[in-house]
């Protein structure tokens, strides 16, 4: 797969979507972007290369539709919020996948591959863990659904494995960057602005790896063009280069657009807590719409312990089997990141949200597309 392909792309209009549509398309490659009704897709729809199909991972015959003369599928759509039911949550990581699995497979696709998350193998209770790699094993009870879920779709995509049909997935965490409205990052940086974000560290480090959205794309296409017998079956973890303490690195974003650091600093078990407080009374004055809101926690039992569990990852299968090297840096990535929201209308606009960009920008009576299907690894800190 050396030489140019149609690549389909789910998740096309959200974050990493639409870097993996600029990515495919910077080596020559054609673009199918797959995009729900109602997604704003005018960026897609204005560069040249791509095609844009309307579908969504709960319809099969647009699954069939969009992956129809495509020899490799990118696929980052998922339901990426830390609430909603077990229903939901299959529908769309582990139903979905398995349908998009075979329309791809039908089509004749040689290439899938799936974004993955090290939430896959994130246990209820554990403390810090350092370099780890793809030997670790699925837990048997996963931390919640999104964990649960995406574990289990991970697993499918694997097995269906073959000759004719080489699969793999990549897992990166926390990924960062331009065009980012909804992840961890624009959350932490509104929450600065506000003076509303507590430091959570309970006074330790907390050492994770984080990974830029151009990471996260390289590591995607490299998997996608790399010899089949390398990487069919298996997983790898991709990450920036650095380990990044997690709490000086928010202040020094948070500095970057004259935000306030995270203060006061607040002992780990009262976070705990208080992150179990809030979520508990979310859920209860949000029951009635059975997690169909797209709203999220403002804090959960899950982003705490993103936000308070070092978690460190080793690439080096991903550095092996298809030459995975982190090509943006950290520095480079924040210079770059100032300068787009600078571009883009200043901080605040950075961290509107994709409900409130929609509101303002969508003609009246057009329903905002949710942040459930259209992004993926970027609702949360992990992701």
């Amino acid at each position: 797969m050396a030489d140019p392909v149609k690549i389909l792309v789910t998740g096309a209009s959200g974050f990493l979507g639409g870097h993996l549509v600029d990515g495919a398309l910077s080596q020559g490659h054609q673009v199918r972007a797959l995009v729900r009704p109602g997604s704003d897709a005018v960026r897609l729809g204005s560069l040249p290369g791509v095609e844009l199909v309307t579908g969504d991972l709960t319809d099969g015959d647009s699954l069939r539709r969009a992956a129809e003369g495509c020899g490799a599928v990118l696929h980052s759509a998922a339901r990426v919020v830390d609430h909603g039911s077990r229903a939901q949550f299959e529908a769309a990581n582990v139903t979905g996948t398995q349908r998009l699995l075979a329309a791809a497979r039908s089509a004749g696709a040689r290439r899938f591959v799936f974004v993955s998350s090290p939430s896959a193998l994130m246990r209820v209770r554990e403390g810090d863990r350092f370099g780890i790699d793809e030997n670790t094993p699925y837990p048997r009870r996963w931390f919640n659904l999104y964990c649960e879920t995406k574990a289990v779709a991970e697993q499918h995509v694997r097995a269906a494995d073959g000759p004719e049909f080489t699969t793999c997935a990549v897992r990166p965490r926390g990924i960062w960057g331009p065009r980012d409205h909804a992840g961890f990052l624009p959350r932490m940086v509104d929450a600065m602005r506000a003076g509303r974000l507590p430091d959570l560290s309970g006074g330790k480090p907390v050492l994770v790896s984080l990974c830029h959205v151009d990471n996260a794309v390289d590591a995607c296409l490299r998997a996608a063009l790399a010899p089949a017998g390398q990487v069919g079956g298996k997983a790898y973890f991709v990450a920036d280069r650095e380990e990044t303490d997690l709490w000086p690195f928010l202040a020094r974003v948070g500095a970057l657009f004259d935000c306030p650091p995270p203060a006061p600093r607040i002992p780990l078990l009262l976070g705990r807590g208080l992150a179990a407080a809030v979520e508990t009374g979310w859920h209860l004055r949000h029951r009635s719409t059975a997690g169909g809101t797209d709203a999220t926690p403002p804090l959960s039992r899950y982003m705490m312990a993103l936000l308070t569990r070092s978690a460190t990852y080793d690439t080096t299968a991903a550095r092996r089997d298809f030459g995975y090297a982190a090509p943006r840096t950290q520095a480079d990535g924040l210079r770059a990141l100032r300068e787009w929201v600078n571009e883009a209308g200043g901080v605040a606009a950075w961290t509107a949200g994709p409900a409130a960009r929609a509101r303002t920008a969508a003609p009246v009576g057009t329903a905002p597309a949710g942040p459930a299907s259209d992004h993926t690894e970027q609702g949360n800190t992990q992701s």
